[in-house]
């Protein structure tokens, strides 16, 4: 039996899902600032750190950012069903939104006041996807190894066209090393200085 606070909160897990999916456009890096703002801030169902390993998951993980976000946050908060609540709320706006437009985009596409609108919309998610950048710039580690990981993502992704999967496994193999010789860096220093 399914008592009224597992319904009220799978119910509120839709609604704002729902919510960021009908009022987020550019796909899922223009959604984390929203995500962070509206589960973090007023939800508090995660911590500030937890955006950073979202973003990793959603990542690393088949399937679109907002999506995977949604199923974990949805997860972490309401179990299984959860999960589904959430991730249908995300879904369900584009679906409905692509649905509409489809009918009436052939015959409206030419017109120039149309064509404006994409180009201020497109310019409105580039907004977006820098701000979340940001934040996570700000969450990151600020060492000589992730600087110079960094860069060479980014070298390898634009200018050699390196396949992104192969780069982020690469960033995961390099940060488990980083991250295991520190911990051995640790606890060697542990040793040495009561």
């Amino acid at each position: 039996m399914i008592s009224e606070k597992q319904s009220s909160n799978r119910l509120s897990l839709f609604l704002t899902f729902f919510k960021i999916g009908l009022f987020t456009f550019g796909g899922g890096y223009a959604m984390i600032p929203l995500i962070q703002r509206e589960i973090v801030d007023k939800k508090g169902w995660i911590s500030d750190e937890d955006i950073l390993d979202i973003v990793a998951i959603a990542e690393t993980t088949p399937g679109p950012i907002a999506v995977n976000s949604a199923t974990f946050v949805g997860y972490k908060t309401g179990g299984f069903l959860g999960a589904s609540f959430a991730t249908l709320g995300v879904i369900l706006p584009s679906f409905l939104i692509i649905l509409g437009i489809s009918f009436v985009l052939r015959k409206f596409e030419s017109l120039t006041v149309i064509q404006y609108a994409f180009n201020g919309i497109r310019a409105g998610v580039l907004a977006l996807i820098i701000r979340a950048l940001l934040s996570m710039y700000k969450q990151c580690p600020k060492n000589l190894p992730s600087y110079v990981l960094m860069a060479l993502s980014f070298a390898g992704v634009v200018f050699f066209k390196i396949n992104i999967l192969i780069v982020i496994l690469f960033c995961a193999i390099l940060g488990l090393v980083f991250s295991a010789n520190e911990v051995h860096v640790q606890k060697k220093n542990g040793r040495t200085n009561p």
